[in-house]
């Protein structure tokens, strides 16, 4: 222990505040004091010490002045307004600590009590047949909620509906009754009916056990076909094919493309439902869209789909662009116990100090938790800090092995565990036992819905709690808490993206020859594919070379594009990530994070070898590396353009090159560059074709490039107006942020807003739309950030994602820009040469 408390001898915590001033706290005591900046933690606590003897700390446990007016200075909520916010609910120890902590402020309060679901129908007034109501009175299902009543008439007359319910709602019921009456009446033995897709194969397992004991007492069969599967379960049911077949999307794309015999058995299907739609959002989306049209082609008879959700924004229209046909929506509500619901602003600390607290007073209590971070990273860096406060917690994530996360499922189920810390796989509605308490980052409201869903859900007392960050979009909803409950995650496809349909036009050829009436749809990627030999056309038939296609599409993955890294430790393969993400994290000397464990890159063969080769580093090593990169975009061709309060905007494709030059080290727990840059002997480079916007800002007002370097402060401005356009991004287009990149280019003006992935996503597309509200929005983050600084902070113009680490900034000129740009001033897109030509 570095700091001791001068009071009572507990640990005291030194971190840097938003505004550039320190906070010292006392973990046992709540001692706490504000002091000025200073790099050195030691003379912190120095001069704590020196204020603490002087009687300058103590009291209400702030120090002096400063404490008071840590409500003037909107850094803490005064209290009279959070008993308002409680009124004459009675709030437990775990809710109070965390209204009152003094270290944060509220934005707000609430409890969320879901009202009883509406009834529909007992199951005798279906007209079921006799089997399946037998086997639903066994269920314990006498009568059904109003939505599966819906839903059940709609999916026996035969029409294509998405389900929107919570979890746990009976979204399975829903979907799962009318396909069984079904199956009565038409399946037959040796065929399959119908076709049940989950995102994950611990997700199709996890439902099996639900779906087979509904469906045993009516005859019909049901089984799991995927990549777990033993030879033996593979071969029973491509002897005796199933009524119902549970499987992914991965499973359906291999077997199509290699005409295997399980294969053949899918033609015989009538009905295919997508349980947890909103997964398909995205280049995954994107891949599963021509999956389903490719299946479409193959089968006998029209399918009828069916999409189930907890958290969709627009429902039918996402899942008609998925599906390629019209949805009706039914919508339910389900039923869980009470729940204590706080959004909480880290005023005095970082946002994972305030979620491990968060979970280590559900720990305290005895309370099981769920703590939700948004990104790989994150989960880990939340769990090493958690078990330095004696939490017992794992982390479950994606990239890890699916033996791995079947332990921590299991030891959480069990009891052995006080919390899990996760990213968005445990949104899914994997069985992990009782959950007494959430805890996310900030994530759309859709999203937190579905992860509050997790917890509760036996009646008891439960526990939420979102943990706004140290960025803009989260001051925003600090000042703003009624907005984030608008802003609700619309899920996005681009099914035009150029790699997707060319690897899939070559899919469909394998799955079938293609027949010249479908080659208009698709003729550039035919085009492209029979140029390079790969398709060739044989009596008015496209057919393909086998060789050269399995070549292209083995290497392919539906849930990303691009090639990969191979990850090693002590060599054995520990993992892979795909590129370009894979560079930023990878580079030499880089510190990896794989399941709680740091490791350091000793060695990265790239880009002939393709794999990173690790060394773990000790406990204490205080650092983790954040990479140092350049982008330079280059238009390739324009898609669209319009005016946006008169600033034209231009829809492209666009080239990518993107360098990886160095890294800086990152401070665990703050979040800060330490020390100077470490830049590469050898930079790293990759290109890629993607899709973005692009747009030309106004110059910022010539008052403020007057007080100083008028290059410098146009310049940065521009830098700053980029990342706080993607951070406004993210409320109007309902995180799409996260699947963003930008580029600044210097004096020009000219900033370019792009998807990260290979060929496009849909996201830049998703702000091209909305990008008046993301000025709109951007210029409020800046305006209403009480930081004096000239760069600004985290929580106005810095974006932790940032390839400069975040220099140079200019928070003035950048709202200056905003705003003429929000009121309308006119600019044109134009090249960076002195003539000023048009650049689209």
């Amino acid at each position: 222990m570095k700091f001791a408390c001068p009071k009572c001898k507990s640990r005291v915590e030194i971190q840097r505040t938003f505004n550039k001033r320190m906070h010292v706290s006392c973990t046992g005591c709540k001692l706490q004091d504000i002091l000025g900046f200073a790099a050195n933690p030691d003379e912190v606590f120095l001069e704590f010490l020196e204020r603490y003897d002087r009687g300058l700390v103590g009291g209400d446990g702030v120090g002096g002045d400063i404490g008071d007016g840590l409500e003037d200075a909107g850094l803490v909520r005064p209290e009279p307004e959070i008993r308002a916010m409680v009124g004459d609910r009675k709030i437990d120890g775990i809710t109070r600590g965390a209204l009152y902590s003094k270290r944060d402020y509220v934005a707000q309060y609430k409890v969320i009590e879901s009202p009883e679901p509406e009834m529909g129908c007992g199951v005798d007034g279906m007209g079921l047949g006799d089997a399946l109501a037998k086997s639903l009175e066994n269920a314990g299902i006498s009568r059904f909620y109003k939505f599966q009543e819906d839903a059940t008439r709609l999916i026996m007359a035969g029409k294509s509906a998405v389900i929107e319910a919570p979890t746990a709602s009976g979204k399975t019921e829903a979907f799962l009754v009318p396909i069984l009456e079904r199956i009565s009446k038409e399946g037959r033995d040796g065929t399959i009916h119908t076709i049940l897709v989950y995102p994950t194969k611990a997700l199709a397992r996890d439902q099996l056990q639900k779906i087979a004991r509904l469906a045993s007492g009516t005859g019909a069969k049901v089984a799991v076909f995927d990549g777990d599967s033993k030879p033996q379960e593979r071969r029973r049911v491509t002897d005796a094919p199933p009524h119902i077949l549970i499987t992914n999307f991965d499973v359906l794309h291999y077997h199509m493309w290699h005409r295997t015999r399980f294969a053949a058995l899918l033609r015989t299907a009538r009905i295919l439902v997508a349980d947890e739609a909103h997964v398909y959002s995205g280049i995954f989306g994107s891949n599963v869209h021509y999956i389903i049209k490719r299946l479409g082609r193959l089968c006998h008879t029209p399918l009828q789909f069916v999409a189930a959700s907890a958290t969709l924004g627009d429902a039918p229209k996402f899942c008609a662009e998925l599906f390629g046909v019209p949805m009706s929506r039914v919508a339910g509500s389900g039923r869980r116990g009470r729940t204590d619901f706080a959004m909480i602003f880290p005023s005095l600390r970082s946002q994972r100090a305030l979620m491990v607290d968060l979970a280590s007073s559900l720990a305290g209590a005895g309370r099981k938790s769920m703590v939700f971070s948004n990104s790989h990273i994150n989960s880990e860096l939340l769990a090493i800090q958690a078990r330095r406060k004696g939490i017992n917690i794992k982390v479950h994530r994606a990239g890890l092995m699916p033996g791995y996360r079947g332990m921590v499922e299991k030891q959480f189920r069990q009891g052995y565990l006080d919390a899990i810390s996760c990213t968005p796989t445990l949104e899914l509605g994997i069985d992990i036992g009782d959950v007494d308490g959430v805890v996310s980052a900030t994530i759309p409201v859709n999203r937190l819905t579905q992860r509050i869903g997790r917890a509760a859900r036996k009646g008891q007392r439960g526990y939420a709690f979102l943990a706004l960050g140290n960025d803009p979009i989260s001051q925003y909803y600090k000042n703003h808490p009624g907005d984030y409950f608008e802003d609700i995650e619309q899920a996005y496809i681009d099914p035009k993206n150029p790699f997707v349909e060319g690897y899939h036009v070559l899919a469909m050829a394998c799955d079938r020859p293609i027949s010249g009436g479908e080659v208009p749809e698709h003729g550039d990627a035919i085009k492209f594919h029979v140029k390079a030999g790969t398709l060739a056309w044989s009596n008015d038939t496209l057919v393909p070379d086998m060789e050269k296609a399995g070549k292209a599409l083995s290497s392919y993955s539906i849930r990303g594009i691009g090639s990969s890294l191979d990850i090693t430790h002590q060599g054995r393969k520990v993992g892979d990530r795909v590129l370009p993400i894979a560079l930023e994290e990878l580079h030499p000397d880089a510190v990896y994070f794989l399941a709680g464990t740091r490791y350091r890159v000793i060695k990265l063969d790239y880009p002939k070898g393709g794999v990173a080769k690790l060394e773990r580093i000790p406990r204490d090593y205080p650092y983790y590396t954040r990479a140092l990169k350049e982008e330079w975009p280059t238009i390739e061709q324009v898609y669209e353009k319009r005016a946006a309060n008169k600033t034209e905007i231009a829809f492209c494709k666009l080239h990518i090159k993107k360098t990886v030059l160095g890294y800086a080290n990152m401070e665990l727990g703050q979040d800060v560059s330490q020390g100077k840059r470490i830049m590469l002997d050898t930079p790293l480079e990759y290109d890629f074709v993607t899709k973005g916007m692009v747009f030309h800002a106004p110059k910022p007002d010539d008052t403020i490039a007057a007080a100083a370097d008028a290059e410098y402060v146009e310049a940065s401005a521009y830098h700053a107006t980029e990342h706080v356009i993607i951070e406004g991004s993210n409320m109007v287009t309902g995180g799409a942020s996260q699947d963003l990149g930008g580029i600044s280019m210097g004096v020009s003006g000219m900033i370019f807003v792009y998807d990260g992935a290979i060929g496009g996503s849909g996201a830049s597309k998703a702000l091209y739309d909305k990008f008046e509200g993301a000025v709109s929005r951007g210029a409020s983050i800046i305006r209403e950030c009480p930081c004096k600084g000239e760069a600004g902070c985290p929580r106005c113009t810095f974006s932790y994602r940032c390839g400069n680490n975040n220099e140079y900034l200019h928070k003035r000129a950048a709202l200056e820009v905003l705003e003429r740009m929000d009121s309308g001033q006119e600019t044109m897109l134009v090249d960076a040469s002195p003539d000023d030509r048009p650049l689209v």
